[in-house]
């Protein structure tokens, strides 16, 4: 085979790509991904057995944390870019070893490339499958995407200026394992509930990043229709790019739209301000491929969820900026003064039609955990009173696959007195039906982005306070998620991590769980896939 990928949902046959990505990535994207993890690797190695203060190494740190986002599926499909970043750390790395003296350090901290076909020669011998073991490389592969997704979030509360070093500690000491033949099955089982503990601290911190900074989500209708001027639409999940974006617009005639992940920043107070922050065009990440297209203006990506375009016309009008990357699109990098200039894009988008409009109305969101507290009173006694019988996690992500169409189809039969908790982008198979409220309480509570499924899990704990329960089990709430990449697989771990059993996982379960694992989270939490949505619901409620 050209290449081995299994790290998203929609992985060809559910086994593993083996020849192009599913997502689009080719064979040199995709070996010079698994290099670039590898190194880091080898940076997390010297890290600890040097016994090198974190401190001392701020840029290691953020590259590493770089590293691991930019991996993610859909983020970067830019070899020259990997390439680069590739020899960039291969430096860092050298100097590092340079600084500490141990004997005992293996190839990951040791190799060296050239050009990039020696790179893809290298990197052919340290992916995937380079793990023999079938159930080691299992939990390998588990963390290591459990840990991509807790770098997501670290690396957007390090652009909104939070840091907690002990996440990236974690991290170092994660990488490392994966390294270490001595390690059991046991070993790195516990590894895996260990990662969901530092996913939960992750996520907690970009919640204090965000609201710090831009104020608590609030109740929120957001405009899906669209305006006359022209417009910016802008996708993925960074926050602070967001807010460059509408700081260098204003003024300008140019409006700004947001897409997909990117729909929750309605719901801060911070960017309320700007006038020209018109609404949300479209779906989800996957109907960008017609959606660009109606759009008529340019697109920032700010991390993944890019889908490679099929007309040139529309490339043309693709940026990037941060983690994210797709050949012939232009990059926008930080400049020396900390912030970036979007003034091409800007400048381009004055040439281009208004968005041509898809959709009327709006939708709404806001539910992040301090708006439900707010409303605390009023759900506990429509719980009380019976009004709300059960409340459904549908937190995750969206894809492709008409099975996804499973997650409308259970929204639409559940019960009247039930109430869906969701975040992230799996939000777009529902958040647009009339599925009406209880007692004013909206049937759908979005909480924002998968970036934010850290409120759904605030929300049930403090439940489990108010009702005195003892387990987080016994709350009247089912956890139904759809997921696709690696921060859902964060998010899994973390909810794992706290004690959450019986979660529901679909459309398909992961590619890369061995049957050995699959059968432990099965027989240990209850992990389970999915089966009709009638079925489903009538278990869920028995």
């Amino acid at each position: 085979m050209s290449m081995f990928c299994y790290q998203c949902q929609e992985t060809a046959k559910g086994t593993g790509c083996e020849v192009r990505g599913v997502c689009g990535k080719n064979e040199e994207v995709a070996k010079l991904q698994d290099l670039l993890i590898y190194v880091s690797k080898g940076i997390s190695e010297i890290v600890l057995k040097g016994n090198i203060d974190i401190n001392s190494i701020p840029e290691v740190n953020h590259e590493v944390l770089n590293n691991l986002f930019m991996t993610i599926t859909n983020a970067n499909f830019d070899e020259q870019a990997i390439e680069n970043q590739i020899n960039r750390v291969i430096s860092l790395r050298n100097d590092l070893r340079a600084k500490v003296s141990v004997s005992e350090l293996g190839d990951a901290s040791n190799f060296d490339v050239g050009d990039r076909a020696s790179m893809l020669e290298k990197a052919s011998t340290v992916g995937v499958l380079s793990t023999d073991n079938e159930d080691v490389r299992s939990l390998r592969e588990m963390i290591i995407y459990g840990l991509k997704g807790m770098a997501a979030y670290t690396h957007h509360a390090l652009n909104a200026g939070k840091e907690n070093l002990e996440i990236n500690a974690f991290i170092y000491e994660a990488l490392a394992s994966t390294l270490d033949d001595s390690l059991t099955a046991d070993d790195l089982v516990a590894l895996t509930l260990k990662t969901g503990q530092f996913g939960v601290s992750a996520m907690a911190l970009l919640d204090e990043a965000n609201t710090s900074k831009y104020g608590n989500p609030e109740i929120t209708n957001v405009n899906i229709g669209v305006g006359k001027n022209p417009a910016i639409l802008i996708s993925g999940h960074d926050l602070t790019d967001l807010e460059q974006l509408l700081e260098q617009t204003k003024g300008t005639g140019v409006d700004v739209y947001t897409h997909s992940e990117m729909l929750p920043a309605h719901y801060y107070p911070a960017f309320k301000k700007y006038d020209n922050f018109v609404g949300n065009y479209g779906g989800s990440w996957w109907r960008q491929v017609t959606e660009f297209e109606t759009f008529n203006g340019p697109v920032l990506f700010t991390t993944n969820c890019i889908v490679p375009p099929r007309k040139e016309e529309i490339r043309d009008r693709i940026f990037t900026t941060g983690t994210a990357g797709y050949p012939g699109s232009m990059h926008i990098n930080v400049e020396e003064n900390g912030k970036k200039d979007f003034s091409a894009i800007i400048e381009m988008a004055k040439k281009c039609p208004a968005p041509t409009e898809i959709e009327t109305g709006s939708i709404v969101g806001g539910f992040a955990h301090n708006q439900v507290f707010a409303l605390a009173d009023k759900v506990v006694d429509a719980v009380k009173t019976g009004a709300i019988k059960k409340f459904f996690v549908m937190a995750g992500c969206d894809g492709r696959m008409k099975s996804r169409e499973y997650y409308t189809e259970f929204a639409e039969k559940l019960p009247k007195d039930t109430v869906i908790l969701t975040a992230g982008c799996a939000k777009y198979r529902y958040n647009k039906l009339n599925l009406g409220d209880i007692g004013g309480i909206p049937r759908v509570l979005d909480a924002g982005q998968c970036n934010d499924s850290y409120s759904l899990a605030v929300i049930a704990l403090k439940l489990k306070e108010i009702f005195g329960l003892e387990d987080i089990n016994d709350l009247p709430i089912a956890y139904n998620i759809a997921w696709y990449e690696q921060k859902a697989v964060i998010v899994l771990l973390a909810l794992l991590s706290l004690g959450v059993k019986n979660i529901h996982l679909g459309p398909t379960l992961p590619g890369f769980l061995s049957p050995n694992v699959a059968k432990v989270l099965v027989e240990k939490f209850g992990i389970a896939g999915i089966g009709t949505p009638e079925d489903d619901i009538n278990l869920f409620l028995s």
